[in-house]
Order: structure tokens, then C-alpha cells, then sequence
């Protein structure tokens, strides 16, 4: 089990069963986290469930965007799991994390359009876009 909050404690959720973590270095998901990729992990939705806080989130969805989003908590702004349209999974910021989820990121996607001033210095799979199905 996973378990996650925002910044100021209003937002809470958990999740169970296989979950799956990769980073993305797309340019909107660097944007959305402020940072260099986004450490996400994939969770599916009946696995999923909101403890507390949900009439406190925000959702942003990019115009003309097919699958991008970004769910915030409104009073903190803290970046919050998102469901994603047409898929089945919800997508979890792993900077929200309570705890040690056990288990690490497997590999990196959108390298292609990583930011220049980051290096990738690890031996996880890179994939410049979406990895092989």
C-alpha cells in the first residue's frame, strides 16, 4: 500500500496493488513539477481512493492536449494524483508520498525532450518517447 498527502495535510489517499513508477522528462510534466522530470507512479483506478480532501482539488487540463493534466490541491497548490482520460490508470506524483512506496523507478520516458541542463545518471532504460509496448 501506498499512502500520500499534499503540502498542508487537507489532501489524502492511499492505494494498493501493483503499481508501476517511471520518470518523465517531458517538457509539460517538467513544467507541472518545477523540476527536472516528473517521478510518477501508475496505480490502477480500483486500487485507488481519495482518504480525505477531495472537494480540494484543482484540475488543470492543457487545451489541446490528448492526455495531459494537473491535479493540485487548492489551498497548497501541492501536486495530487490525477486520473488520466481514455486510460486505465491514475497517475500518482511521487513527491507526495508519505512513505517508502518499495519499489523504484523502472525506467525514463520522454528523453527526447529532456531539459539540457539535466543529466541522466543512472542505468534505468531511456526512452526518447513512450517505451515499446
Amino acid at each position: 500500500m501506498i499512502q500520500g498527502s499534499c503540502l498542508c495535510g487537507g489532501i489524502a489517499f492511499e492505494a494498493t496493488g501493483q503499481i508501476e513508477f517511471r520518470n518523465c522528462h517531458c517538457s509539460r510534466c517538467r513544467k507541472a513539477r518545477g523540476a527536472a522530470y516528473a517521478a510518477n507512479i501508475f496505480v490502477k483506478p480500483a486500487d485507488f481512493r481519495w482518504l480525505r480532501g477531495e472537494d480540494l482539488i484543482v484540475t488543470y487540463r492543457l487545451p489541446g492536449a490528448l492526455r495531459f493534466g494537473n491535479v493540485f490541491c487548492r489551498v497548497c497548490g501541492s501536486p495530487m494524483p490525477r486520473a488520466v482520460p481514455n486510460r486505465d490508470f491514475i497517475v500518482v506524483p511521487a513527491g507526495a508520498l508519505d512513505s517508502d512506496p518499495g519499489v523504484r523507478a523502472t525506467y525514463h520516458i520522454f528523453t527526447g525532450s529532456k531539459a539540457p541542463w539535466h543529466e541522466i545518471t543512472d542505468n534505468l532504460p531511456q526512452h526518447a518517447e513512450y517505451p515499446p509496448s
